[in-house]
């Protein structure tokens, strides 16, 4: 199937709830950081509200995503928006309150939408054919790469030229949008009998599949966190991290793209997901030894080419997994698997950093991206022996058939 046969009212309909819903979520840490950057402590202490607002996500993902009604799930999915843009208006209305507030303000913005990813995804494979599903995953992996390229320089542009407030208050405005969007789209989605504890004893056997997905993340950390201060290291002007980590989401874009022109890829998806980890592994190792400026864009594009077809393939294998009550608790799970992902190895990142060289910091951040990687490997072998269905060659193309 092409991606023009995507191209229909309602997956139109989709992709615009989904830009509005998850550009917000793009802004949020910059966002912050900007906000209060001017007060006392205030890189610190936006910090801070960063954290607190990815804490609200990876404790709100899992445990709303699992209480979604998946055939009623509009209200839901409308409440939690509805709480993310009180989340993001507080702060962009009283800028000056105490960081106690601020913090509860961005932990709301986290936790409140934390399970509309998931439930987004759950729509979207309703709203495509069964052969379709890996080319509405690919569109859905552009856009969001798309709007993690576009959102900080959206962001520095607002608050340093409009006011610091402002750009927490365009995300309040379009998370609204999205609450008001959902009308546009399906109820709910179809997935036949619903046994809770059947659901929740699948979400647990399939954790190595969230352990991969934290694995691929935590590389986006490092790349992310880090450059900065290697290219400082490196006698590089700081100002090209914003290109450089540009060409990285771009090239995760153009990934996301090439791996749905195709409905199947050799090898099954576990194998296509080590392989495409390891490989995006390999591009941020020599991050740490390449001193020219050009090498690393050219790693960074080539990282990014393998990065979103890997974030790809562990949703796909959620699909081969998770029976479909469970897919969208599946998707928020593993929404704040990637998230603690990045977190820990952010805050690794940012404690070597005071010790050891910022390349050193990368290639300790990879040794910990490879374990995970290993436990994960061996954590889905163990899963597609116990399942034969697991076995049966899914390259890209879900072996269930979704009750539409």
């Amino acid at each position: 199937m092409s991606y023009r046969e995507l191209v229909t009212r309602p997956v139109l309909a989709w992709c615009a709830v989904a830009v509005t819903g998850r550009l917000p979520v793009a802004m949020a840490p910059l966002a912050l950081v900007f906000l209060v950057r001017e007060r006392p402590g205030g890189y610190t202490l936006g910090a801070v509200l960063a954290a607190a607002y990815v804490l609200g996500e990876i404790v709100a993902a899992p445990v709303l995503g699992m209480r979604t009604k998946a055939e009623r799930a509009r209200p839901q999915l409308a409440a939690g928006l509805a709480a993310g843009a009180a989340g993001f208006a507080g702060p962009a209305l009283a800028p000056g309150a105490h960081p106690v507030v601020l913090g509860a303000f961005a932990f709301l913005a986290g936790a409140g939408p934390a399970a509309v990813p998931g439930a987004l995804r759950a729509l979207l494979t309703g709203l495509v054919p069964e052969r379709a599903v890996t080319q509405a995953m690919s569109v859905e992996s552009i856009l969001t790469f798309a709007i993690w390229a576009a959102a900080p320089a959206l962001v520095t542009g607002l608050a340093l030229g409009a006011g610091p407030g402002v750009p927490l208050l365009l995300q309040a405005v379009l998370m609204a949008t999205a609450t008001v969007g959902l009308w546009l789209l399906p109820p709910g989605w179809a997935t036949g009998p619903q046994d809770r504890g059947a659901s929740a004893r699948a979400l647990l056997r399939a954790w190595p599949v969230y352990v991969l997905g934290a694995a691929g993340l935590s590389l986006l950390a490092l790349a992310e966190l880090i450059l900065p201060a290697l290219l400082d290291q490196r006698g590089i002007g700081i100002g090209w991290a914003g290109p450089l980590l540009a060409g990285f989401s771009l090239g995760s874009a153009t990934g996301a793209f090439v791996y749905g022109l195709r409905s199947r890829w050799p090898g099954s998806l576990p194998v296509q997901s080590v392989v495409l980890v390891l490989g995006v592994t390999a591009g941020v190792a020599l991050l740490a030894v390449l001193p020219w400026t050009a090498a690393l864009a050219g790693v960074l594009i080539a990282a990014g080419l393998l990065q979103a077809p890997a974030m790809l393939t562990r949703n796909l294998a959620l699909r081969q997994i998770l029976p479909p009550s469970a897919l969208a608790a599946g998707y928020s799970v593993m929404y704040a698997a990637v998230g603690a992902g990045y977190a820990v190895s952010g805050s690794l990142a940012g404690a070597l950093l005071k010790v050891v060289a910022p390349s050193t910091a990368i290639l300790c951040g990879v040794a910990l991206t490879v374990l995970l990687t290993a436990v994960g490997a061996a954590g889905e072998r163990r899963l597609a022996r116990r399942s034969p269905a697991a076995q049966e060659p899914a390259a890209g193309a879900p072996v269930r058939k979704v009750r539409r």
